[in-house]
Parts: C-alpha cells; structure tokens; sequence
C-alpha cells in the first residue's frame, strides 16, 4: 500500500518515527515527485549502515547529481562541562538518557499519522532514544532502508519550483537521516553513547614517539637509563614484561615504550640475567677475566663503569669526652660534593668510654644504605668501615692487626691499628696512629712510624695482589691502596705570636706561609718517614688546640702553638690510581681540642680472582637494625617538634 505521496506506508511511518525522520519530508513538491518517479530507474542497491555520504550519492540518478550541491558539515566539539554537584557515573548516564528523552518526545508526536504539510516535529531531527520500544519492528527497518533511495529518487526528478537549491537541501536531508539511522544504532546498547565525530579533512600525521623529555623528569626517570629497555633487548635477548602496557596497547592507543616505562616505573635498574648464564656460573674457580667471575671485569663493569670508586678517610682525637656531637652529618656528609662515598672509613684517638655508642652514631648517621663492614679497637684508638650494602658481596675477608709503641703505659693510649681487605681485585690497608706527643719529639714520632711499619702484621689469609712488589720490612708496600690516617701530634717550629700574626693576616684558606714550619712536611720531603706516601694540599687552619665549645686557640696559661697534628696520607702501587678530591676540616664540631680532618678520594679499582676468602656479605646485623631505628625516632621527634612549634605559635597585632 502506498501514500499519495508515492512512498510504501510502512516505510513512511519508519522513517518518520526514525531518529532523523525529516529527511525524507519535504512533501510539498507533489508534482516534482511524479514526474521523478517516471523518469528515475530502480536499478540501485541500497546503500548500507555505514557507507560514507559519498558512497551513497552513487546510487542517484546522473542528472540529480549534476544538480545538487552538498554542503561540507563541519563536526563541533563537544561543550564545556557545567559545574555541578559530583556525581557518579551512572547517574551523569540517567541524566543524559533522561535529557534526549524528553526532547524527543517535545520534538516528535507519538500519535502523529501521515500528513501532506511539513512541521516542525517532522523537519526537526530528534535525538535517538535508549530503551523505548520502536514503533515498528527491525524488517519494517530494513524495508524502509531498501525502500527509501528509490522514493528519494522520485521526488526531486522533476525540474518545478525549487530547483537546485532544493535539490541541495534533499541532499543534505539524505545525509542526516543515514546519520540518524547509524546514530540511533549507536544507541541500542546497554548505555548511551556520543554518536561518532567524524573531522572534515584528514587528521595531520602524527610522530610515532610520542615520549616527552617532562614526562620523564616528572617521574624522575634518569636519562642515562631510557635506553635501557634497548640495550637488553639487543644484549640479553628478552625484557621484562612489566616494559608494556597491555591496557594502552590493546586499545589502539599511540604510545611509546619509554613514555609507559616512565608512567609505570616498575622496571628495575637491575641487568637481567639469563638462564644459561645462572646454569653455568661457578665462582671459586680463580678466573679473572671469565665471563661471570664474581670479582671479574664484567662484575666490576656493572658497578663501576669507570673503574672509580669513592672513598671518605677522617681523623679525630675526641679527648676522650663522654658527650657525643649532637649531629655529624656536616662531619660525614659534607655538602660539596653533592653525593656521598661508596666507603666511609673513620679513625679515631683517645675515643669516648662507650665505643659502641659512638658506632651507632656513625650508623644512624650515614643510614640505611651503608652498613659496618669491620671495626676494631686498641685501647682507645677506633677505627670503622662503612661500605654501601650492595658492595659487601664483593670484599673479601676482613684482617686486623695493632702496635703498641707506649710498653709502659697501662692504657693503650699511642699505638697503631690496621684494617686490610681486598675489594674486587684491588687490595686496600687503612691505619690510624697516634704518634709521640710534644713539640720537640720529632725523633720519637719517627721511631713509632717505623715500629708501625715493621710491627703491623699484614696481611694474613688474604693473598697479597702483587707478591713481587712486596716487602716483608714494610707492611705499606704489601697492598695496592694504603691510607694512614690519625693525630701524628708533628707541630709548627714557629711561636704563637708568630703563628697567630699569619692567621689573622690569612684567616681562612692562604696557609702556606704557616706550612713552612710544619714539621712532617719537612720530615715527608727528606724522606725519613712516610717514604712514598702523598698529601692532598692543606688549605684550611691548624686543627689543634682548640678551646672546647669555641673557635679560639688555647688561652690557657700554656698557650700552646696552633699545629696540624692531624693528617691524611696515602700511597698506591700504580701511579695516579689515588686522586684527592678534597682535602678539609671540620669546624663546627667544637667538643673536643682537635677538629676533625677528613679526605675525599677517587681510587681505582681492578677486576680480581673469586679464589680468596670471602667475606659472603659479612656485616654488622644488629648495629645496623639499632641506627636504623634511632634514625627514625630521630626523623620523628623533629616531626613532632615542627608541629608543636606551629601549634603553639602566638600571632601578635602591633
């Protein structure tokens, strides 16, 4: 059955009740539609659900497409949010569901039957409804869909009243109500969707790395590690699979490998190994250059690219005071330069009664990333080895020795005490000494450097490095890296006006007029003590004698004269393998007579043999538990008094 208008009645109700039903109206023209309906073949086949509006012009007639002209449609973005109360998800869905509703049915008469006029209700599109039962069933759809080119093809063949300008209008009508068919199918699921926004011009091409250098910063992602991801692919052959997002991959999204690994963070730093290597890797087997070798090149390569570490040596004589400094970061973490040491190793004279407390500052201190490797003691000389934890793994076993050079003396007050390990395959010995006291007892402190030497017995199961460089008269030549470090007690020949003149005229770095009449220098240069060791250059005052809790020299009645009675010297085997990196004091420490002195140094390090004594991660467990729970409390009680002064804060009105 069909309308006087030409069109089968069943497709006439589908359309109109169609989410964009006004494309097919416009049935005024009558007698344009007759004489199309003549002229028009039937020959087309009828576009499908999602064919472009380009692809559907295919099927009108020859002359209808001379005729027209389409109008480019330019997508809108969508509108900015309201501000409105926060709400959920499926409610803001009820919303717009509810909102497409309504307009609808404002817009769309339900009992409207067919009529000869346009209207408003009929020419206006309406949105697509969710869950409302459709007027007629999916075949009276399809029908409608196969029926409505044919009936569109008839209506603008004949050349009446409107012309081309109408046949443009019936061409963009065409496109919304093949818009409105998809749209409305868009909606058929299980929540509302915005219909899909096609641009009117190709999108420009897009760069396949879309990774930004602040994305990166902003996750700290160290530049030296993005192309780590690459580098194991082409060395070890596979890649953790927490490198991909499989919820950015799946969906289609660009994205780059290093902008997910940055977002995600998860990958470690860590070299993958690969099963074949951990199969076959045995240590103890005296390789030095095997690939695997726990003490060989490639072991030393992955945490020493450069083949450096870096090492802290201090001096202190503590006067033997109870009182400990309250904070000793300025002492063992100074600011310049900006990262703190692989090795932190410490000496002390005349220490405090309780040795182990003064251990447990040094730990809580230097905090969780360093534990005590060896420390030992010599009546009241003291002397710790702190290395970063990961580092344990590579030492060997820790030797110790001491000298006594005051036989008559009761407690163990002047004497030497020595550590010695091998790190890798570089074998290293740190002594700290305190020497003979007295301003003209050069001789004395000469004949106790050679009674060290002689007297110190190491090493012990460790093997020597180098054997055939060795003597077994001098404990300094058995070991590639040797620090001596402590209170050498040598003064400056000069009085203390004179001294005192030189400071004042040069307060702060300008020392060299006052090292002319230090006495080791000038024992160093004759070669009668400390024969092949060096000094970083002394550019900060004399560290000795102090008023306790000041900055003044002695003003006591002695008025002894300000010295450098505590140094830092060093020997290596290999020339240059020992680099002084700064070389100072500490002046803020005021608890004793002596200020601490300390070295920074960059030593080089050398692949060695797994056949030695290991020391297998050997630490001191328990005194790293207890500074690592003082730190806390530490860290805790600043929190709670920062807090305590913000609360009891008093805002005063002038």
């Amino acid at each position: 059955m069909s309308t006087p208008n030409g069109f089968p009645q069943h497709s006439r109700v589908c359309l109109t009740r169609s989410v964009e039903g006004g494309a097919v109206q416009d049935l005024q023209a009558k007698k344009a539609g007759k004489a199309a309906k003549k002229e028009a073949g039937g020959d087309g086949a009828p576009p499908k659900i999602g064919t472009p509006i380009s692809e559907t012009l295919k099927f009108l007639p020859e002359e209808l497409k001379a005729n027209m002209k389409i109008r480019s449609i330019t997508p809108r973005p969508p509108r900015k949010p309201r501000l409105e109360r926060a709400a959920s998800l499926d409610e803001k869905s009820w919303r717009k569901w509810r909102r497409f509703r309504t307009s609808q049915e404002s817009l769309t008469d339900p009992n409207e039957t067919s009529s000869s006029n346009g209207s408003l209700q009929e020419a206006s599109p309406s949105p697509p409804t969710r869950g409302r039962a459709s007027p007629c069933n999916p075949c009276c759809q399809q029908d409608s869909l196969h029926s409505s080119p044919d009936a569109l093809e008839a209506s603008p063949g004949g050349k009446s009243k409107g012309g081309a300008s109408d046949l443009g209008k019936r061409a963009s009508e065409i496109s919304s109500a093949f818009g409105g068919l998809l749209r409305g199918k868009a909606f058929a699921g299980g929540k509302p969707r915005l219909s899909q926004i096609m641009p009117a011009r190709p999108l420009p091409p897009m760069e396949l790395n879309v990774a930004s250098h602040s994305l990166r910063t902003a996750n700290r992602i160290d530049s030296d590690c993005l192309d780590y991801r690459h580098y194991s692919q082409h060395k070890f052959g596979r890649v953790s699979s927490s490198l991909s997002d499989s919820r950015l991959q799946g969906n289609g999204t660009l994205y780059d490998s290093c902008s997910t690994d940055s977002m995600k963070s998860t990958f470690s730093v860590l070299t993958p190994i690969r099963a074949k290597d951990v199969r076959s890797r045995s240590y103890l087997e005296g390789s030095l250059l095997a690939s695997g070798a726990l003490m060989g090149a490639e072991e030393l390569s992955r945490y020493f690219p450069d083949r450096n570490m870096g090492i802290f040596v201090a001096t202190w004589n503590m006067q033997g005071q109870k009182e400990l400094p309250v904070n000793l970061d300025d002492f063992l973490l100074p600011t310049d330069p900006d990262f703190a040491q692989d090795m932190y190793v410490i000496g002390v004279q005349e220490g405090c009664p309780d040795r182990r407390e003064w251990e447990i500052r040094l730990q809580e201190t230097l905090g969780p990333h360093y534990v005590q490797l060896h420390s030992a003691a010599h009546g009241v000389l003291y002397l710790s080895v702190f290395i970063r934890r990961d580092l344990i793994w590579f030492c060997s076993e820790v030797e110790y020795a001491t000298v006594t050079t005051r036989i008559v003396s009761q407690i163990k007050t002047k004497g030497a005490l020595g550590i010695s390990f091998t790190f890798f395959g570089t074998s290293f010995l740190f002594i700290t000494s305190h020497f003979t006291s007295g301003d003209s007892k050069v001789n004395e402190r000469k004949l106790d450097y050679n009674k060290t030497i002689q007297a110190l017995t190491l090493p012990k199961n460790v093997p020597d490095t180098n054997p055939y460089r060795s003597s077994s008269s001098d404990v300094t030549t058995r070991f590639d890296e040797v620090f001596w470090f402590g209170d050498f007690n040598f003064r400056l020949n000069k009085d203390r006006e004179t001294v005192d003149s030189i400071l004042n005229q040069h307060p702060d770095t300008d020392v060299s007029r006052l090292l002319v009449y230090d006495q080791l220098t000038s024992e160093m240069s004759r070669g009668s003590i400390f024969k092949g060791f060096q000094e970083a250059d002394i550019h900060f005052r004399p560290s000795y004698k102090f008023d306790i809790g000041k900055d003044s020299y002695d003003s006591t009645s002695k008025q002894r004269t300000p010295s450098y009675t505590d140094r830092v010297v060093f020997r290596s085997r290999y020339k240059d393998d020992i680099q002084a990196v700064k070389y100072s004091s500490c002046p803020v420490i005021r608890t004793s007579d002596h200020r601490p002195v300390f070295a920074l140094f960059r030593v080089r390090v050398r692949p060695g043999r797994d056949n030695i004594p290991l020391a297998a991660g050997l630490f001191d467990r328990d005194l790293y538990l207890i500074g690592i729970r003082r730190r806390a409390t530490r860290e805790l009680l600043k929190r709670r008094e920062r807090k305590d002064q913000r609360s009891s804060s008093i805002c005063s009105i002038s």
